[in-house]
């Protein structure tokens, strides 16, 4: 009888490596294609879908429209997700793909209106040095183009409890 529970452990502790090893397997080619491939056109789509949005808020609050190029880099380093950039008179908003496939919901609701609220202060003349261009204004004008989040820095715990779906927001 004890030979049988041991030959009963051995192979459910085998199964469960393999299990595990699958599992891991699978994230692993997920993320490796993910990486090393364009970007997903749904993730394409709901840039896009947010770019309109934000342009519908810049036309209702601002009384104009203007359009920023958006680039998603790999090149962006560590675990920042975006940054306005502006050189010789152009601004570029970059996205941080690195980032974007564990947090996509993240970059759209917040993210890009991030940025774009520093894109259209560089536009308008009006970025300023107090808090590294996150002032005053710039919050203000981050809600005014329909952004729900508009603080400097991500918060990484509301990134990871967003996805769990068993814990109350």
């Amino acid at each position: 009888m004890q030979k049988t529970l041991k030959r009963k452990l051995e192979l459910s502790f085998l199964v469960l490596i393999l299990f595990a090893a699958a599992f891991l397997g699978v994230n692993y080619y997920k993320s490796y294609s993910f990486k090393h491939n364009p970007l997903p056109r749904a993730y394409i789509e709901r840039i896009e879908n947010k770019e309109r949005d934000i342009l519908k808020h810049m036309r209702k609050n601002f009384g104009f429209v203007v359009k920023f190029p958006i680039v998603v880099t790999k090149k962006i380093p560590g675990r920042l997700y975006g940054l306005t950039a502006y050189q010789n008179g152009k601004i570029t908003i970059y996205l941080n793909k690195k980032v974007m496939q564990e947090s996509m919901d993240y970059m759209v609701k917040s993210v890009i209106p991030h940025e774009y609220a520093h894109a259209l202060l560089f536009y308008l003349h009006k970025n300023t040095h107090e808090k590294q261009g996150h002032s005053k204004l710039w919050k203000e004008t981050c809600v005014a183009l329909g952004g729900i989040d508009c603080r400097q820095y991500v918060n990484q715990k509301e990134v990871i409890l967003a996805k769990l779906p068993w814990i109350e927001k």
